[in-house]
């Protein structure tokens, strides 16, 4: 039985405990490091809920009399928004040939027609196609957290029930076919 260390023995105890410090030190700096590097490397855009309430306030506000839409960007990426749509009024009927619309009901009320065929149809602008009505759609009611997704293509319209109807909404490129 050994009741003394050898310096050799004492050696190599000291080494042992000097690399599990210098693992445990490292080990500590990856760990902290790591939420550092993936926020700054992080591309996503974030409006919490208070934020979106302030841009809807403010959207209302800054809305002119006789004023019936209004739109404004709430995140985006290098391609994609998601806007605010505020609506006052009703818009006309309208078709995006190219892309989908993703829409979320924010605040208010109204009704969608989707579907069905778009009367007097013109091409007011470049992904833009509207009309005067449509003809065989089906009419839904909209309140808060409805989601919609209306394919490329599809007929649609929004009216008003009450003082406004409020949209986070995005335009989805449509897939190109392989």
């Amino acid at each position: 039985m050994q009741l003394f260390k050898t310096s050799s023995s004492q050696a190599r105890h000291s080494s042992v405990r000097s690399l599990l410090r210098r693992s445990a030190c490292a080990a500590l700096l990856l760990i902290t490091a790591t939420p550092a590097a993936a926020q700054s490397g992080d591309p996503t855009s974030f409006a919490s809920a208070a934020d979106v309430a302030a841009q809807v306030e403010e959207m209302g506000r800054a809305m002119k009399p006789g004023q019936g839409f209004s739109s404004r960007p709430l995140v985006r990426d290098d391609k994609t928004i998601a806007a605010l749509e505020y609506w006052k009024a009703p818009g006309r009927p309208a078709v995006h040939p190219e892309e989908a619309e993703y829409a979320l009901v924010v605040a208010g009320a109204g009704t969608m027609i989707s579907g069905g065929t778009l009367e007097e149809a013109k091409v007011t602008r470049p992904g833009l196609t509207e009309g005067s009505r449509i003809t065989g759609g089906t009419t839904r009611k909209l309140v808060p957290g409805d989601v919609i997704l209306i394919p490329a293509g599809v007929p649609h319209w929004f009216g008003i029930t009450g003082d406004r109807l409020v949209l986070l909404g995005t335009k989805l490129p449509r897939p190109q076919a392989r």
